[in-house]
């Protein structure tokens, strides 16, 4: 059985055949990334520019006591820590979902136009109004990358086409450098919408607090529960859309509600943080290597490695320069680029 020319990606011209791993490597792998997890957790919890002991960090963790590393510990650390993990699982699994949507292992969340979206509706809310913070236009932002998502796969199915995978690609290509020209003009005419879209852009969990994190939880929720109950789904379509169909999967439906996971997944998290790089792209590919392309499995690895990847990079951020601090989006493209050009040096980079 042959794929459908317009279904072919740059990276296979054929759809390949999953790739398994055993029941026990893939169980040990999940031990292995929660205890991963838990590591950079306590690190998340414990370094900063006043350093926290380990000992002191689970004491007062359990036992607050009203002094200035109890206050740090949970006012400060507590929430990004948290804020780190909701923002690290829903973009880890959003790039896998958008590798498997697209059947390309160098897809990112953001080919969607989310980011781009997300960006646009900032600038514009700052612009308009002249408040800024991120509890003013955290609506704005996620507002802004649902649009977008929901105009890319109305461009990528118009003319009563199919919402191919190569046609939401290039739809959201478009949109996305649209979007991009529009952020561009209105931050060069209004100093006040570039100031804030400067910080916001280069992506940072500081100063982000419960509230923030209240917000993005039930969309991250939803996003990743779609994700789970679409696997099944998604492995059958990996096997090409006309085995898919075959095997009773709604080809159309299916994209669709994957559309929609991504978005809420990635514009929750971008609004809340800004745009992160790196994450959706190379979370998956890991995740792929270590327990084989089953979607139920890479689902739960990205959620797991997810939060750890981008906490690690947050405690490095807070940790290179101190007193002073990187932001977080810098650190997670610099630990991502490496994996990047690892994926494009190899010899033969398979369709998903």
């Amino acid at each position: 059985m042959s794929v459908r020319s317009e279904d072919r990606q740059v990276v296979g011209a054929r759809a390949q055949p999953q790739v398994n791993r055993p029941g026990a490597v893939k169980a040990g792998a999940v031990l292995a990334a929660v205890a991963l997890l838990a590591v950079t957790v306590l690190l998340s919890l414990s370094l900063g520019s006043k350093d926290i002991p380990l000992g002191d960090t689970w004491r007062l963790l359990l036992a607050p006591d009203g002094s200035t590393s109890s206050t740090v510990l949970h006012d400060l650390r507590m929430p990004r820590t948290l804020l780190g993990l909701v923002v690290g699982a829903a973009l880890g699994v959003a790039g896998g979902l958008m590798q498997s949507l697209t059947r390309n292992p160098l897809a990112d969340p953001g080919i969607l136009g989310v980011n781009a979206g997300a960006s646009v509706a900032v600038v514009l809310a700052v612009a308009l109004t002249g408040v800024s913070g991120i509890g003013f236009y955290l609506w704005f932002a996620f507002a802004g990358a649902a649009t977008a998502s929901v105009a890319v796969y109305a461009l990528g199915s118009a003319h009563r086409h199919a919402a191919t995978p190569v046609r939401l690609a290039l739809a959201g290509v478009a949109i996305s450098a649209a979007l991009q020209a529009l952020t561009t003009t209105i931050i060069l005419a209004d100093q006040a919408a570039y100031n804030e879209f400067r910080f916001w852009v280069a992506g940072s969990l500081e100063g982000r607090l419960y509230p923030v994190i209240g917000m993005i939880v039930p969309f991250v929720l939803a996003g990743l529960a779609i994700a789970v109950l679409l696997a099944p789904a998604l492995n059958a379509l990996a096997l090409g859309e006309d085995t898919g169909r075959a095997l009773g999967v709604r080809v159309r439906s299916t994209r669709g509600l994957t559309m929609a996971a991504i978005t809420l997944l990635c514009g929750a998290a971008t609004a809340a943080v800004g745009p992160i790089s790196f994450v959706g792209l190379a979370v998956p590919f890991v995740a792929r290597l270590i327990v084989g392309s089953d979607q139920r499995w890479v689902v739960a690895f990205c959620a797991l490695l997810g939060p750890s990847w981008l906490l690690l990079a947050d405690v490095l951020a807070r940790v290179i320069t101190r007193p002073q601090e990187v932001q977080v989006g810098i650190i997670a493209a610099l630990i991502g680029a490496p994996v990047f050009v690892l994926i494009v040096r190899r010899r033969r980079i398979a369709a998903l």
